[in-house]
């Protein structure tokens, strides 16, 4: 098995360490599975890619636990975050009226 060479210095004396290759010469480390880091894209009910910053439109009316209101189909959800997936959940946002709250991305679409 070869290692890959160091990409920031060129150099070809890399070793594996964990989960990340090392290079000696300038102690740089990245991971040995960066592709599969990268591989993860969130998309909306369309299919539309989303990103950090992006607005999004809320398609049907969420219950949300412990309020005894409910957010609106139509509601729109500026400046969102995206997060590892918790409970479904991968977008961080800021509503008006229910303050921060994660949605899932397939109940919005892309603005």
């Amino acid at each position: 098995m070869t290692l890959p060479v160091c990409p920031q210095c060129g150099s070809e004396y890399t070793y594996e360490d964990g989960l990340n290759y090392v290079c000696p010469m300038c102690a740089h480390e990245w991971p040995i599975h960066a592709d599969e880091e990268e591989a993860v894209v969130i998309r909306d009910v369309n299919g539309n890619e989303l990103s950090d910053g992006d607005s999004v439109t809320v398609i049907k009316d969420l219950k949300v636990k412990g309020a005894s209101s409910v957010i609106k189909q139509g509601t729109k959800v500026k400046n969102i975050r995206l997060v590892d997936p918790e409970d479904g959940h991968d977008i961080d946002c800021k509503i008006e009226g229910f303050g921060q709250i994660g949605l899932k991305s397939s109940v919005v679409k892309k603005i």
